[in-house]
């Protein structure tokens, strides 16, 4: 009888590249979601681990010990992701497990990533072209600093905070001049990325307040960082901006702040919830059925949600709108009513609101309308103007409770500090509720927090709570509301700017006082 062999794991070292998870390669995200184990540097941002589903671990003190953890779990038929800061084949350690792997049966491969050097050089807009030497300098004894110093091109080079001053001086020592041009970075690819233009004479000066590992360019590139950066220079870059949402919600606006370069911290205020009784949402999908309503009418994405899932509970899809005009409040609940593959009727024309679709809705007419009913499910908070104007308008309304929002647990004691002391440059509020509900559960915004709400009702509500609304987009949707929170930063720069280089003219044009006998 023939013994069945045992079934190997395999190793994939994935490089992480310099720590913006949007650097990662494609396999490297693929490799990452099909591990069953991954090991991972320390060095490795939580940003990216997290797109881990299964156990992380931290890697051994050595490579040799990592090496050998990582072969005892693929020879047990783990399939293990051994994720590596920057790339796997640019760091010495990493080199040396490969190594240790390739010696035994156990099958491998190698997933690239963005080196941190060259990485953080393309964020701090410095163009190290295609001649240029790159070195890691971090705990490596006896650098050959003449070599670099004569070697063509940009130098990129990785260092410790602590030892750039002695990097600018055996440059300087072994031939380089004083006044070229460096830049040096810490936080590479974060949004807390750093970067200072200076000489290499004056390296130490350069780098003075940053801290863990740095990356410094030197050469002509480097001069060309004020004309090409475009990381550091974004609207939002370095602000702190608080997302009060649901957690569901809260997805797509943070990345959307992310790519103006701002770091947004969610906190949910609000929980959706089912109604305590379905009694009202039964007999309203009933009467869709059966044809009882001329119109429904969505308020928000959670609304459309509510009907959605009602519809997959009962058996129901799209078919169950026939002969129905959908009416939609503004442009995300349409969104989320073509994702169910239906197109709405009604859109406001103008201002994305309750009172903006009472505009353009048309009145009752008893000729043209054979059903004199509208359907209108909502939270059972909301408010009375939508009703109230088309009862105005002769229509007879349905106003169902669709789900519930209940107030969230308030936040960490942290988060609320920060809040009431100014610690966060921005907040976003998307409806009444969430300012209510961030105002109760963790107290007002700092004076100095600029505040941006989505509508005019949502601005109203923080204007009942003393707040100073400083945005409103002119469309009621998450994308408008930040891209108009990232236009007003932009403003608010260009003035301070502008007033920074008046008061500098001023200041030059004074006359200088001499005094003497």
């Amino acid at each position: 009888m023939t013994r069945a062999r045992k079934v190997l794991g395999r190793v994939t070292f994935v490089g992480a590249g310099p720590g913006d998870p949007g650097l990662l390669a494609v396999h490297a995200v693929d490799a990452l979601r099909r591990a069953e184990l991954v090991v991972a540097d320390a060095a490795v941002p939580a940003s990216i681990t997290a797109l881990a589903t299964v156990e992380v671990r931290l890697a051994e003190t050595t490579p040799a010990q990592t090496a050998k953890a990582v072969l005892a779990e693929a020879r047990a038929g783990v399939s293990v992701v051994r994720l590596i800061a920057g790339d796997p084949f640019a760091d010495d350690g990493a080199v040396k497990e490969a190594l240790t792997v390739a010696r035994t049966v156990v099958p491998f491969e190698v997933v690239p990533g963005v080196p941190l050097g060259a990485g953080t050089a393309a964020y701090a807009g410095v163009p190290v072209g295609s001649v240029r030497t790159e070195a890691d300098l971090r705990g490596v004894d006896g650098a050959d600093f003449e070599a670099l110093a004569h070697a063509p091109g940009t130098l990129v080079l990785t260092v410790a905070a602590a030892d750039v001053a002695l990097l600018g001086e055996q440059l300087v020592a072994n031939g380089l001049k004083p006044d070229t041009a460096v830049t040096v970075s810490c936080d590479g690819t974060s949004t807390a990325q750093q970067t200072v233009l200076g000489t290499l004479g004056e390296l130490e000066l350069t780098g003075v307040g940053m801290t863990g590992t740095l990356v410094v360019t030197v050469g002509k590139a480097a001069a060309q960082r004020d004309r090409l950066t475009w990381w550091e220079s974004r609207p939002l870059y370095g602000w702190k901006v608080l997302v009060p949402r649901t957690k569901d919600q809260a997805g797509a606006m943070s990345d959307r702040l992310r790519s103006y370069g701002s770091t947004p911290v969610e906190v949910p205020t609000i929980a959706v919830e089912q109604p305590r009784t379905p009694t009202q949402m039964e007999r309203a999908l009933k009467g869709l059925v059966t044809g009882r309503y001329e119109w429904i009418v969505f308020t928000s994405t959670n609304a459309v949600r509510a009907v959605r899932e009602k519809f997959e509970e009962y058996g129901l899809d799209a078919r169950a709108f026939a002969g129905v005009k959908i009416a939609c409040v503004g442009e995300a609940s349409a969104d989320a009513v073509r994702a169910f593959g239906i197109r709405p009727e009604l859109v406001p024309s103008g201002e994305q609101s309750s009172e903006g679709l009472l505009a353009d809705f048309p009145p009752y007419d008893d000729v043209l309308d054979p059903i004199d009913r509208v359907l209108l499910p909502r939270a059972d908070i909301a408010t009375e103007t939508l009703s109230a104007g088309l009862r105005e308008r002769g229509w007879e309304i349905d106003d169902v409770t669709a789900y519930r929002t209940v107030r969230a647990a308030p936040p960490a004691a942290e988060i609320r500090d920060a809040i009431k002391s100014g610690g966060f440059q921005a907040v976003c509020f998307t409806s009444s509720s969430t300012v209510r509900n961030l105002v109760g559960i963790a107290g007002k915004p700092h004076a100095r927090t600029v505040v941006a709400c989505i509508g005019p009702q949502t601005a109203a509500t923080a204007r009942e709570f003393g707040l100073r609304v400083d945005v409103e987009p002119e469309a009621a949707t998450v994308p408008a509301l930040v891209d108009a929170l990232a236009e007003y930063a932009s403003a608010r720069a260009a003035e301070q700017r502008e007033k920074a280089a008046a008061a500098a003219a001023k200041k030059a044009a004074r006359p200088s006082r001499r005094s003497g006998r």
